[in-house]
């Protein structure tokens, strides 16, 4: 089965783990994006350090969680067309 977003599941993995009050969660598979946010959110404090592991395969990453997260989405992708976007605009 194929992933639509990685990014949205990885940052579900991460609430589900922040809601159990675990230290530490296992997010597979590993990606550039995941990693670049991963970064951002250390780098403000939200997450510990991560690791990734790579197993030749996916990747793994192991975040340390920190307590400071309440409520973490990723975003929802619309495939709207141009046209139907001036249809919706105040003018």
């Amino acid at each position: 089965m194929v992933r639509m977003n990685v990014l949205a599941d990885a940052l579900k993995s991460i609430n589900n783990a922040e809601k159990r009050g675990k230290r530490q969660v296992l997010i597979r598979p590993c990606s550039k994006v995941i990693v670049r946010f991963l970064t951002v959110m250390m780098k403000h404090g939200y997450i510990g350090e991560f690791e990734i592991i790579d197993d030749h395969r996916a990747g793994k990453i192991v975040v340390n969680l920190t307590g400071r997260l309440n409520k973490v989405r990723g975003l929802i992708n619309l495939d709207v067309h141009n046209k139907c976007l001036k249809l919706h605009q105040k003018v």
